[in-house]
């Protein structure tokens, strides 16, 4: 049984889309120990949070963004007391600047201010070895606007919009680019703070999800209860037409840039 004192009171899965982190949040979510992790910080998704938390608004139609974390704890968090959320890069930034208006004490000390908002949190960084593969399914993810299936609890990206998949090589090379960059923002912020992250790689997590899931109840200080069944609440996109994807993005830009790692 871990030690309480070296329990923690939040955690944050960092990382990039399509590194199996809504897969990850639903493992973590089953265990019944490790909080209810969404993505409740990303922009574009606080209205509709609020609406479903019942956030009061001002006359201009906004809110309370101590509130607004207030909400997110209450729903995020177990028994236990323990919080999870999902954050992409971007959205670092933003959470970070609208803590250190709650806060200003502390702004500027990036750490202190999710200490403060959240407890004594840790990361998880995911990330995926196979860049070529993640793109493609980002690709088509954003061309569908179809991000998971199954889950419990989102506040949306599995409705989709009836657009079908178009291969875009261009839009392959600049998304594998756009993965290079966040990866290597993630690893410079993490450096620049002192901060020791788990590592979780798609690819392991594909292996044997529930060994991984164990994995990071671990690294939290946090035992799964006795009787306790890790499952996964998402399903598994990727078909046929990933692969082919990736294999005519190989063919079409063998002579004209470097193969991206597999």
């Amino acid at each position: 049984m871990p030690d309480p004192i070296d329990r923690v009171d939040s955690y944050l899965i960092c990382g990039t889309p399509r590194t199996g982190s809504s897969l990850l949040l639903g493992l973590l979510e089953s265990t019944g120990v490790a909080g209810r992790p969404q993505a409740y910080f990303r922009s574009p998704d606080e209205p509709r949070w609020v609406d479903r938390w019942q956030i009061r608004r001002t006359a201009e139609g906004g809110f309370d963004y101590a509130d607004y974390v207030r909400a997110a704890l209450a729903t995020g968090r177990t028994d236990n007391g323990v919080f999870g959320a999902k954050l992409m890069w971007g959205t670092l930034e933003e959470v970070v600047d609208k803590l250190a208006r709650v806060y200003p004490d502390l702004a500027g000390n990036d750490v202190a201010l999710l200490n403060r908002a959240f407890g004594r949190t840790r990361f998880v960084f995911v990330r995926r070895d196979d860049v070529l593969a993640q793109a493609v399914s980002w690709l088509r993810a954003e061309q569908t606007a179809r991000w998971f299936v199954g889950g419990n609890g989102e506040i949306g990206g599995d409705a989709g919009n009836g657009q079908v998949p178009r291969f875009d090589a261009a839009g392959i090379t600049d998304i594998i680019e756009m993965i290079r960059e966040h990866d290597a923002a993630w690893e410079s912020w993490f450096a620049a703070w002192g901060i020791r992250p788990l590592v979780v790689r798609y690819e392991e997590l594909d292996t044997d999800m529930v060994a991984t899931t164990r994995r990071i109840l671990d690294f939290l200080g946090l035992a799964l209860p006795a009787g306790r069944t890790i499952v996964a609440r998402h399903q598994r996109q990727a078909d046929d037409l990933n692969r082919q994807w990736i294999d005519r993005y190989r063919e079409e830009t063998a002579d004209s840039r470097d193969d991206p790692p597999a």
